[in-house]
């Protein structure tokens, strides 16, 4: 008699146990629940942080992030459901007290990150450790939408202000240039330019970071040197690419006049930021690869092959 009593209760704890798979209902539930916090997460962003300038790449990020998903999302649907409840719950209790504070507190910084907690959670939950494993660079880049806390910025802009002040005046004084310098004011001829916290600060660095890191998910190098090298590199390469901007800027005032200087050739200097950023990054994952025997992957599915 006891086999036929102890089968079903072991068969209701085996079933209880079953991992939870996600459906159509699951998913458009998920998506609301996540819409409804943090929409105005991101309307925020958008009225504060996004409108100041040398601030303007969070959308950028934000659709790369969301591209880099997308790109992923075959194969997460192709998981079978192993749910990890314990982290899972952790993660998702974490992310819903941090979202409380941040939200209440009105500290964008806790704020934004919540939503990685979350994210990875929910991963955890309908997919476990093999999930989260698969969509761990989505997650990792999304660092680059969280807006770095102001006694971050304030501390270290100011030095990477007068290294890029101070590098600028000494390569144009040796190309014969009557310019000078006082702190993070450069002058040339009549004219006085503040190097300002757009023009070399942390969030400019730290944006060209994040392009950088794109540009490594998307050539997908098998070589794990290669992308730990070009990781540390993309840093200096942040900084030349400021001080070209930097002195752009001030042989257009010389040459123009200050109206030049301060007017749409201004703003597309930071687009030439950018630009010279990615063909330095290119340049130099180029000569990388001379001393690596192995091909890039420059598979489907960008990135899976950086871990």
């Amino acid at each position: 008699m006891s086999p036929i009593t102890h089968t079903p209760s072991a068969s209701v704890e085996r079933r209880s146990l079953r991992p939870i798979a996600m459906g159509p209902i699951d998913m458009v539930l998920i998506l609301a629940g996540f819409l409804f916090m943090y929409v105005p997460t991101y309307i925020e962003l958008d009225r504060t942080v996004w409108n100041i300038v040398g601030q303007g790449h969070g959308p950028i990020m934000l659709a790369l992030s969301l591209w880099l998903a997308w790109l992923r999302w075959p194969a997460l649907a192709k998981l079978p459901a192993n749910s990890a409840p314990v982290p899972a719950a952790i993660a998702i209790i974490l992310a819903l007290g941090m979202h409380i504070i941040g939200r209440s507190q009105d500290i964008l910084f806790i704020d934004v990150s919540s939503q990685i907690a979350m994210l990875a959670g929910i991963l955890l939950l309908y997919w476990g450790w093999a999930g989260l494993k698969l969509m761990w660079f989505p997650l990792f880049f999304m660092i680059f939408l969280i807006p770095l806390p102001g006694i971050i910025v304030a501390s270290l802009t100011g030095p990477l202000k007068a290294g890029v002040s101070y590098v600028a005046e000494a390569i144009m004084y040796a190309a014969g240039y009557p310019i000078g310098r006082s702190g993070v004011t450069l002058t040339i001829g009549p004219y006085q330019l503040l190097v300002a916290d757009a023009c070399a600060g942390l969030n400019s660095i730290f944006a060209l970071e994040a392009i950088g890191v794109f540009y490594m998910s998307v050539v997908g190098h098998t070589a794990r040197w290669r992308n730990i090298a070009l990781a540390i590199l993309i840093i200096p390469i942040s900084f030349v690419s400021n001080v070209i901007r930097v002195i752009v800027l001030v042989l257009v005032t010389f040459y123009l006049g200050d109206e030049a200087g301060q007017g749409f050739i201004h703003d597309f200097a930071g687009i030439l930021l950018f630009m010279v950023a990615t063909v330095l990054t290119i340049a130099t994952d180029s000569i990388l690869g001379l001393f690596d025997k192995k091909a890039p992957t420059g598979g489907s599915t960008p990135g899976t092959k950086l871990a």
